[in-house]
Order: C-alpha cells, then sequence, then structure tokens
C-alpha cells in the first residue's frame, strides 16, 4: 500500500525512491508487524484468558511437567496472523499476484485451524475438527492455490546440487498440494513445546526470503543457476513480514509461555511458508531448511506404522520432542536444542545455492 501511495511521489522527493527497493520494504514489514506484536500482545493475551476461561486443554498422557501450562490461553497465532496480514498489505505492491495468493493460502488455513482450536476450546471437544474434515479443508485450499500458481510460473521443481530442473506437467498440482498439507501439519506436530516450533519458522521464513530474493532478481537467479521467477521477489517482503510476527510472537510464547500459538498459527504458518517455497521451485530446500518440521513428522508416522504393524512404539513418545522429555531432558534444553539444529538445517539450504 505504501509503495502504491507515495512511490509515484519520487519524482517530487527524491527520498522515497527507497520505496522501489524490495530489501528496504523486507526491512520494515519486518519492524512493522514486530513492533506490532509487542504493542497488541499484552491486551490480545488479556483478551484470550476472557473469551477462552480454562485456556489449552492440557494432555493427560503426556509428561508431567506439562500439567502445569493448565490455563494458558492458545490461539494466539490469530495475533500473528494479524500483523502478517498488515504489514504485507503495508508494504507490498498490491498488484502483485504472488503475494494476495500468499495471503489467501496463509489465512484460508489459518481459519481451518481457528476452527479446531475453537471446537477444542470453546466447544470441549479435545479432539476438535475431524482429521477428515481438516484435511479436506486443507486439499481444498491448497488446490485452488496451486492451480492458480500453476498460471503464475512453470511446473518444475529445482533439483539441487545437480542443477536439474523436473518439469512435472500437471502433476505439479497435486505435487504442491503435497507440499502444502505436509508443511502445515509437519508445523503444526512440532508445536508442542513453549518457542519449539516458532523459532524454526522465523528461520525457515528468513532462508526463504534469501530464495525468492534470488529467484525474483533476473541477475542473480542466473548466477546461482536456479529457476528466475518474475515477480516473486516481492514475496521477500511477505517473509519479512512472517519473520516479525514470529518474532514479535516468541516475546510472549518463550517458556514458561504466557501464550500458546495453537492449530490457527501453526497451520497457517507451515501453509505459508510451503507456498512460498512452491513459488520458487524450492521444495526440496524446503524439506533441508524445515528439518525440525520434518523429524517431527516422520517421527510420528514411524510410531503409528510401527506400532499398528508390531504393536511397539519406537519412541517413548511422538511426536520426537516429547521422547526426549522423557528420557529426562529438561523443556529448555529440547528447545533450545531443537533451536540450534534448525539454525544450522536452514545455513545448510542456503549453502544449496552455491552448491550446484
Amino acid at each position: 500500500m505504501l509503495y502504491n501511495l507515495l512511490y509515484p511521489l519520487a519524482d517530487q522527493y527524491s527520498f522515497l525512491n527507497l520505496f522501489q527497493y524490495i530489501t528496504f520494504r523486507t526491512v520494515y514489514a519486518l519492524v512493522t508487524s514486530l513492533a506490532l506484536c509487542w504493542i497488541l500482545g499484552p491486551r490480545f493475551i488479556r483478551w484470550l484468558k476472557r473469551y477462552q476461561g480454562a485456556g489449552q486443554p492440557i494432555r493427560s498422557d503426556g509428561p508431567a511437567t506439562h500439567l502445569v501450562k493448565a490455563g494458558t490461553p492458545t490461539m494466539g497465532g490469530a495475533l500473528i496472523l494479524l500483523t502478517l496480514t498488515i504489514s504485507t498489505l503495508l508494504w507490498t505492491k498490491l498488484s502483485n499476484p504472488f503475494v494476495w495468493l500468499a495471503l489467501f493460502l496463509t489465512l484460508s488455513y489459518g481459519a481451518i485451524g481457528w476452527y479446531d482450536d475453537h471446537l477444542k476450546v470453546l466447544r470441549g471437544n479435545p479432539k476438535g475438527l475431524s482429521s477428515y474434515w481438516k484435511l479436506s479443508l486443507q486439499v481444498l485450499f491448497g488446490g485452488i492455490t496451486a492451480i492458480t500458481l500453476m498460471q503464475l510460473t512453470s511446473p518444475i521443481v529445482d533439483v539441487p546440487i545437480i542443477n536439474y530442473q523436473w518439469d512435472m506437467g500437471w502433476w505439479y498440482a497435486p505435487f504442491v498440494v503435497l507440499v502444502l498439507v505436509g508443511t502445515s501439519n509437519a508445523v503444526n506436530l512440532t508445536d508442542g513445546l513453549d518457542g519449539l516450533a516458532i523459532v524454526p519458522a522465523f528461520m525457515v521464513a528468513s532462508a526463504l526470503a534469501v530464495l525468492v530474493y534470488v529467484a525474483g532478481n533476473a541477475k542473480f537467479s542466473d548466477y546461482l543457476l536456479i529457476p528466475y521467477v518474475p515477480g516473486a521477489g516481492e514475496l521477500t517482503v511477505f517473509c519479512g513480514a512472517m519473520v516479525g510476527a514470529c518474532l514479535g510472537f516468541l516475546w510472549f510464547n518463550t517458556y514458561p509461555a504466557q501464550v500458546f500459538m495453537g492449530d490457527v498459527g501453526a497451520l497457517a504458518l507451515g501453509g505459508g511458508l510451503g507456498f512460498v517455497a512452491c513459488s520458487v521451485h524450492q521444495q526440496l530446500l524446503l524439506a533441508i531448511a524445515g528439518g525440525i518440521f520434518v523429524l517431527e513428522a516422520v517421527s510420528v508416522m514411524v510410531q503409528v506404522v510401527s506400532f499398528k504393524l508390531t504393536g511397539r512404539r519406537v519412541f517413548r513418545m511422538a511426536p520426537i520432542h516429547h521422547h526426549f522429555e522423557l528420557k529426562g531432558w529438561a523443556e529448555p534444553k529440547v528447545i533450545v536444542r531443537f533451536w540450534i539444529i534448525a539454525l544450522l538445517l536452514a545455513l545448510v539450504a542456503l549453502s544449496m545455492l552455491k552448491i550446484r
């Protein structure tokens, strides 16, 4: 919005030329969403406490240390979505279709998560929205996004290291849906400890910001031998707004958490990250940068398959962060060690830009 309002005046006021630079707008999108989180956070948390009463239901079969979390409000991810949306609309070019598609997917997945949280917290339904309807809605909105994305860019997947672009044709749409749904649910599974999911999320968003900036620049993409996607560079601003919103929320979500993100935040962030990666054909680098999310999701699948086939559990409890808790690791230790791994994986993903 600010670009559309102020940049046309650059002929009269030369300092407004700054608005043409994606890097400038990305920094201030980050600052804006961060500041909005800090300003709105305390009032929002107080409102959630009044709105929810008992707060987040705590699983009785989980680690005993989690019982003290009873009463902590959830659905704090709505704050992330609010500040992310405001900041994105303020600092991006409103004519860019990638930005609108990113917001559509993120907010639609957030709406699914909000209804799921609503059923759990306010309706007293511990299971929330059924898995069938949750997955169906994710596939529906993901399908709309995938088909629209195919009108904006080519149906290829960039394979790092060997410098190969795999043209999937119409199979690209189902693949994009798989990435969107998979990433969304993987982030949701990771969101089980204070701050555990939000830090890897902003690390992945930071890595993706670099990827979309490079992919949206003809010279940089040609130099680094990655697919050039005209217009995708504007998603750098979206990623900056996401990083700021995550950092602002972490202020209140760090151990011991004042508020939980809930499905409304986890599903939305995962979907948003998945979309950004798909828009520039970097789904494989997303799997590397988001390796923590992949590990959490795989641990659940392994646990379920093992128990159904053999009646035995591979882990003491899944997702895997609970396994380490039950082994005696303190919650802050699990969280910080997972953060360190997430940082390393994000750096490895970025290094792949030069390994061609």
